[in-house]
């Protein structure tokens, strides 16, 4: 029975203690295994090149470092033009076990998924091997990540362990999603825009003897700023510039009325608080109706994004896959 080309990409800087287990464990499904170089200081390119004999493995090369993005993407590119169907993405430390890449596979295989992402918060149970910081740091992100994604449905942002259809991969714009950090939450408000279909597959949450080049601040700052363009621009594509809607009035007028309450109401008690007199009945009637009529415009907008998730993988266009029997 044929079957759908599977590749995996696994983005490789200072992670040569690690990334041949790593290749060992991947599964006979797999066709193609592509380790990306990303300018590593250990050349763990040529190290794989040097003691792996897998013959799936083939190490591509960044003359500079771009980050495990641009690695991601590069390896995207590369199995597009090799004709693979799946491209699966995990990482060279060891910390994302290959056993599990059929969770990822299967959503995408039944035409469930253009997209599969690990979730490490689906067992509640486990999550304590979490450190609290980062615990804490991806409820913030998720936060502000369904916000800008318009994936209200999804959870632990910053899960590198990937799954998408090649189909779904060509509309994705490679040379503007963020190369760094950014790169998962980048890669979900990029598939939005493209409305594609993305869904969570649980995991466990394992840690080993890495240590975390991600810092709060880059989190507050960089991360925040990012969101909002992300957030911004969503809506203009998907509500004013692709479609337009009910929804495409609620917030403008909801946000609008908000901010005429309190100016209002700001404005009238500075000049009661100035002349010592009561504030009439009516003026704050005047303040407080404006903000709980926005209140519920902006309340609204948001029942209408939640449901407006995509439903539909942009792959299902597609009748046939590459294979091989």
């Amino acid at each position: 029975m044929a079957t759908p080309l599977v590749a995996v990409v696994i983005p490789s800087y200072r992670v040569t203690r690690h990334i041949l287990g790593v290749i060992d464990a991947i599964g006979a499904e797999v066709s193609r295994i592509y380790v990306v170089d990303d300018l590593c200081p250990d050349r763990s390119g040529d190290y794989v090149e040097q003691h792996c004999t897998d013959p799936r493995v083939r190490v591509l090369r960044h003359a500079v470092n771009e980050g495990v993005g641009g690695a991601v993407m590069t390896g995207y590119q590369a199995a597009i033009a090799d004709g693979m169907a799946i491209i699966v993405k995990v990482d060279g430390d060891g910390q994302m076990n290959p056993a599990l890449m059929g969770d990822f596979i299967g959503p995408i295989l039944r035409g469930e998924a253009d997209y599969t992402k690990g979730n490490r918060f689906f067992d509640l149970e486990k999550i304590g091997a979490m450190p609290p910081m980062r615990l804490f740091g991806n409820a913030v992100l998720s936060l502000m990540t369904k916000l800008s994604s318009g994936y209200w449905d999804l959870f632990d942002p910053t899960n590198g362990y990937t799954a998408i259809h090649a189909d779904a991969a060509r509309y994705l714009p490679f040379d503007k999603i963020s190369r760094r950090y950014f790169f998962e939450s980048d890669m979900l408000f990029r598939l939005n825009i493209v409305n594609a279909v993305v869904v969570d597959v649980p995991m466990d949450a394992s840690y080993g003897d890495e240590v975390s080049n991600l810092k709060i601040s880059q989190v507050v700052t960089e991360f925040f700023a990012k969101h909002v363009r992300n957030f911004w621009k969503r809506l203009f594509y998907n509500y004013y510039l692709r479609n337009m809607s009910l929804a495409s009035i609620e917030l403008p007028l909801g946000v609008s009325m908000v901010l005429f309450g309190v100016i209002f109401g700001a404005s009238h008690w500075l000049m009661s608080a100035r002349s010592a007199m009561a504030t009439p009945a009516g003026t704050v009637m005047l303040s407080a109706m404006p903000i709980l009529m926005g209140i519920q415009l902006i309340l609204a907008f948001l029942a209408y994004d939640i449901a407006a998730v995509p439903k539909r993988p942009i792959h299902r266009r597609r009748q046939r896959l590459p294979v091989h029997d």
